[in-house]
């Protein structure tokens, strides 16, 4: 009867999971623009590099939710991802105040971060 439907723990796990992927994402991007000032990358390897940021710190947020869940991984890794995506589009609305830019490649992100946070979910 007195079931509690919403785990504060896990909550908070989620934040500080969500946080610490959001502060590596952070990182590697500072890294790449000073990759990008340095070098003078290509415009095409610069998004490419995005991508590949994407997939990492959602499979490693994913990784260590499957590692704390215990049971049911896949689910807390695509999780993740999905949580990860629904910050990303939502900060990205804000900033370009629309969404006629992005919406060619919103499918194509949103696979990405649920689906390596799905695989690092599986992996651990």
């Amino acid at each position: 009867m007195g079931k509690k439907i919403i785990d504060s723990g896990k909550i908070i796990f989620i934040m500080k999971c969500m946080l610490a992927a959001y502060l590596l994402t952070a990182g590697l991007l500072l890294f790449l623009a000073l990759l990008l000032y340095r070098f003078g990358l290509s415009e095409k390897v610069v998004s490419i590099c995005i991508i590949l940021i994407y997939i990492a710190v959602t499979f490693l947020a994913g990784f260590i939710a499957g590692k704390r869940a215990g049971e049911k991984k896949f689910l807390w890794g695509l999780a993740m991802g999905c949580i990860y995506f629904l910050i990303l589009t939502v900060v990205s609305l804000i900033v370009n105040r629309g969404v006629d830019d992005a919406m060619g490649s919103l499918l194509t992100v949103f696979l990405l971060c649920a689906g390596s946070g799905m695989l690092g979910g599986m992996i651990s």
